[in-house]
């Protein structure tokens, strides 16, 4: 079993309090009867991903976190992998239509994301879903989950089979467009040079469908979401009541923002991705250790099992003390999503590269033949583009300019610099750009 919460991370024995105290919930369609239901009974509830791209992202960790909380305190998730509605796109907190993918794609995207969901939950591998014997006739699982483990179903399975006719008899009947108009994903996109098209307006009506079916075929009892699916969801609830008559619930949890409102996890060079092949450790580590003292908190809250009281004491710390506290954020997150060993090569890598001792073989490393710095060697600027320390010669030669280049140490300030063998120590050469940004080379 995997057990990446201790057992001390609340003294709540009812997760839905255990969420509240760590600051998720922003919103239930009913709090009393959410918090009941979760104090008496063991659940099945679902978080929809959809397939856009073929690696998760730290938006994405937010919810994967929930679902460890839930599985922690006895409830079943069922991560429902989008191979139907990513067919379409959700056009929630989106500006303009997303590009779409071909069934290939968005198959094999649905593979990656599941192999990235083992790494954080324990799933019964036995549990299927046995899928509906005509789009609207209901299915069945082939077992009850085994206890303590998550399951995982793709609503490809009972949407892609749709009669389209069908569908809007059925299920398009139960919704009112000027209702669905008054969505806030809706508003804003029509509010915009290009407006919302009839393609993604289905949207809603597949997602609603999702938790229909889900309730009516395998007892699925509640939603949850970022706050963005928060209409969704509620056509979720009043579809499953109108078609079933079974009472469902829904959910939504804060965004990840910074101070100033803007979401957290993006980087210079696009998302913050939990393959590590996308997003090394480091920079991972890096990310986090670097965040404003202001999102301490807040981090600590929401992204690590750590203990309320160790949350407080930490996002006390005032002055130069915060960077333990950042320090101990960057590590705790770094090891849920890449393991232990990885977490400390990262921290070795950045205490190396700030100062503060530990051996520098952890930093970002680059590897050139040593021919290339023989001779007259190789000019500065093209070695800063090469290694992504600058976008161009032209932003490398004002970084230099203004100070804002090391090698080895020492600043540089002459754009016109050649990197030559014998600049090396022991075969490296260490280059800092700013104070928070190291990259390693070394000889072949």
């Amino acid at each position: 079993m995997k057990n990446f919460i201790p057992d001390n991370v609340s003294t709540y024995d009812n997760v839905y309090d255990v969420l509240k105290e760590r600051g998720f919930i922003e919103q239930t369609t009913d709090e009393d009867a959410v918090r009941k239901l979760l104090s008496e009974e063991k659940i099945k509830f679902y978080i929809g991903f959809d397939p856009t791209a073929d690696c998760l992202h730290v938006g994405h960790f937010m919810q994967v976190i929930i679902m460890m909380y839930m599985q922690k305190y006895g409830h079943t998730p069922v991560v429902l992998l989008g191979g139907g509605t990513g067919m379409v796109g959700d056009p929630s907190g989106r500006t303009d239509m997303r590009k779409l993918m071909d069934i290939e794609t968005i198959d094999e995207n649905c593979r990656q994301f599941k192999k990235l969901f083992d790494r954080f939950l324990e799933f019964d591998e036995e549990w299927k879903y046995e899928g509906n014997d005509g789009v609207f006739a209901p299915g069945h699982e082939n077992k009850t989950p085994e206890p303590g483990k998550a399951i995982s179903v793709n609503n490809a399975h009972w949407l892609r089979p749709l009669n389209y006719v069908e569908f809007v008899r059925a299920v398009g009947t139960h919704f009112n467009v000027n209702t669905m108009l008054r969505a806030e994903a809706f508003k804003q996109r029509m509010a915009r040079e290009g407006g919302l098209s009839f393609f993604e307006f289905n949207y809603m009506l597949m997602q609603s469908y999702d938790f229909m079916v889900m309730a009516r075929d395998f007892g699925v009892k509640m939603q949850f979401g970022g706050n963005d699916q928060w209409s969704n969801i509620i056509g979720g609830v009043d579809l499953t009541r109108k078609m079933t008559g079974k009472e469902v619930y829904g959910m939504t949890f804060s965004l990840l923002t910074n101070s100033e409102g803007k979401k957290m996890g993006k980087t210079a060079k696009g998302a913050l991705w939990l393959s590590p092949e996308k997003t090394s450790p480091y920079e991972f580590y890096q990310y986090w250790r670097n965040v404003g003292d202001a999102d301490v908190e807040k981090c600590l809250r929401m992204l690590t099992f750590l203990p309320m009281d160790e949350v407080r004491r930490l996002a006390a710390l005032e002055g130069a003390e915060i960077n333990h506290a950042k320090e101990v954020l960057a590590y705790e997150v770094t090891k849920l999503v890449h393991g232990e060993e990885e977490a400390k090569k990262a921290q070795d890598g950045a205490r190396a590269a700030f100062g503060g001792g530990a051996s520098t073989e952890n930093i970002p490393t680059a590897e050139y033949e040593a021919a290339a710095f023989e001779g007259e060697g190789k000019g500065l600027l093209t070695l800063m583009t090469e290694l992504k320390l600058a976008a161009s010669n032209g932003e490398a030669r004002r970084t230099i300019q203004q100070g804002g280049l090391s090698v080895n140490g020492a600043k540089v300030t002459d754009p016109r610099t050649m990197v030559t063998r014998d600049m090396f120590q022991d075969g490296e050469l260490l280059l800092q750009k700013g104070k928070k940004k190291f990259q390693k080379v070394v000889l072949k």
